[in-house]
């Protein structure tokens, strides 16, 4: 069995998550997503409009993810890849470059982006249209 494992905060989900879940399940026989804690979150000064647990159920609902484990430190993906025995790591090219480090212990891939959607957009949007109100 060939797992792939990826990384996110995957709030507001939307079609470019799904595309890269899509595409890193398509990598594998099995997808790990390792979603980011909503205190990890803080840690780094960000937060999510929908808590960890509203988040862990929307991507347990999706068919190409077969596990979500949570994401607690920046330093825990070497420990991830051991322990959940991946062989392919996966992020949004975006990243490129910043997780080479793992090329030691199994592949790393990065998915270009798709164009014209972030959850950052979102939020925008949704805080202008509840201004607007």
């Amino acid at each position: 069995m060939r797992r792939v494992i990826t990384y996110g905060t995957f709030d507001t989900l939307h079609h470019g998550h799904i595309r890269l879940l899509r595409r890193a399940r398509e990598l594998g026989d099995y997808l790990i997503v390792a979603l980011s804690t909503d205190e990890f979150n803080a840690s780094k000064g960000k937060s999510a409009l929908f808590s960890y647990e509203e988040r862990k159920a929307d991507l347990e609902a999706l068919r190409m993810v077969d596990l979500v484990i949570p994401e607690r430190t920046w330093d825990q993906k070497v420990t991830d890849v051991r322990l959940y025995h991946a062989d392919v790591f996966t992020m949004g090219d975006d990243w490129t470059g910043k997780f080479d480090f793992l090329k030691d212990q199994c592949e790393v891939t990065y998915f270009k982006r798709t164009p014209s959607i972030s959850s950052t957009q979102i939020r925008n949007a949704m805080t202008m249209n509840i201004a607007a109100e």
